[in-house]
């Protein structure tokens, strides 16, 4: 494992679209950095990569935890010193066939403690490390059902809620932070993976193919963008 490569953590990348793009990221050169909440399947995942000698390896952490997240934080700065693109793909959907006001309160609570409050922690810890050295990508994994045209449509009410906040946190943290660090929200599409079922027509590889390109953009590419397949949606 060489130091000097340049660094790339994937929060929820031990399955689905999280795992596709930790083995893109590391087959494109970086050293990746796979973040599970459960150890045990972190390692799994990353003992399969490395049977295609792909240079990963695995931290704990769990996004609805800030003393996990902390934690993780110090680890990746005392292994590497260094941040360079930060995927946030951990996420939940609990509430396909919920009406926001009747379905259980907690429903609501875990998805925004994941969905939002768990990156916002995440950024709040690691931007640093990037802003040590002025650079960093940003990428948060959100979806259309956080623009503001979905909130006129019943259900889902609690997954649109948390996309909504994410996608507003991500353009208020890229006005906010210096350097030259760039932080994009990204709607996969419609995934076959555990959460998005197997009916789904996109595959974890076509889903990451239109994700990782954020992770590579210039300092004059975008910054606070809300983008599908290439393109910017409206928020």
């Amino acid at each position: 494992m060489t130091h000097d490569k340049q660094v790339a953590l994937v929060t929820g990348g031990n399955r689905g679209i999280g795992y596709e793009l930790v083995k893109q990221l590391s087959l494109s050169g970086f050293n990746v950095v796979l973040a599970s909440r459960d150890h045990e399947m972190g390692n799994k995942a990353v003992q399969k990569l490395k049977e295609l000698n792909l240079d990963v390896s695995c931290i704990e952490m769990d996004v609805s935890n800030h003393e996990s997240i902390t934690q993780a934080a110090i680890t990746l700065n005392e292994q590497y010193g260094r941040l360079d693109v930060l995927i946030n793909n951990a996420g939940v959907y609990l509430d396909e066939n919920e009406n926001l006001l009747t379905m259980d309160p907690s429903i609501l609570q875990k998805t925004m403690e994941t969905n939002f409050l768990g990156v916002y922690h995440v950024m709040r810890s690691f931007i640093p490390l990037m802003e040590k050295q002025g650079y960093g990508r940003i990428i948060n994994i959100s979806s259309e059902y956080g623009a503001m045209s979905e909130m006129s449509s019943p259900r889902v009410g609690a997954y649109k809620l948390s996309k909504f906040a994410l996608n507003a946190l991500t353009r208020l943290v890229a006005a906010e932070t210096k350097g030259d660090i760039k932080i994009n929200a990204v709607d996969p599409g419609w995934v076959s993976s555990d959460m998005g079922g197997p009916s789904a027509p996109r595959t974890p590889r076509e889903a990451a193919e239109s994700i990782l390109w954020l992770a590579t953009i210039g300092s004059e590419g975008p910054n606070g963008g809300f983008f599908k397949d290439g393109k910017q949606i409206p928020w």
